[in-house]
């Protein structure tokens, strides 16, 4: 079975490679949530993008840390488009210093909740099963 394929575009970049990680994290947590073979796209920007998001899509005149946007539609020459995810790198870091860990961490968290929604799953209405589930994978995956 081929495997879910995640790609990354930076409009910003912490220090390092992290997309390697993060695509690997990616792909774990998918697996996991036997999403199958998927495509998914990851978006890592500032607040001001964000923000636009934000308030384009959800109303919400305000920059976030993380959004998804799922698809779930099937691709003519391809597997499922499952979804979009933008997370912003400035937010990320601010919850990383906040939180005392690396914006690494942060930034694994926050794709791994919203690989989460992409499945599904939404913490506002299923009685705490997302937040379970993702807690699960976070101590699976990222430690």
């Amino acid at each position: 079975m081929a495997k879910p394929r995640v790609t990354f575009r930076w409009q910003l970049r912490p220090r390092g490679r992290q997309t390697p990680a993060l695509r690997r994290l990616a792909v774990a947590a998918l697996e996991r949530l036997g999403a199958g073979p998927v495509e998914v796209g990851v978006l890592v920007c500032d607040d001001a993008t964000i923000r636009t998001l934000n308030r384009h899509f959800r109303a919400k005149d305000a920059p976030t840390d993380v959004l998804s946007f799922p698809a779930g539609f099937a691709q003519p020459d391809g597997p499922t488009y499952l979804g979009d995810i933008a997370i912003s790198l400035e937010t990320a870091r601010r919850q990383a210093d906040q939180a005392g860990v690396d914006v690494e961490r942060e930034l694994k968290t926050l794709l791994v909740h919203a690989l989460v929604h992409l499945c599904g799953f939404d913490h506002e209405t299923d009685g705490g099963e997302m937040v379970a589930l993702e807690a699960r994978l976070r101590r699976e995956l990222i430690g």
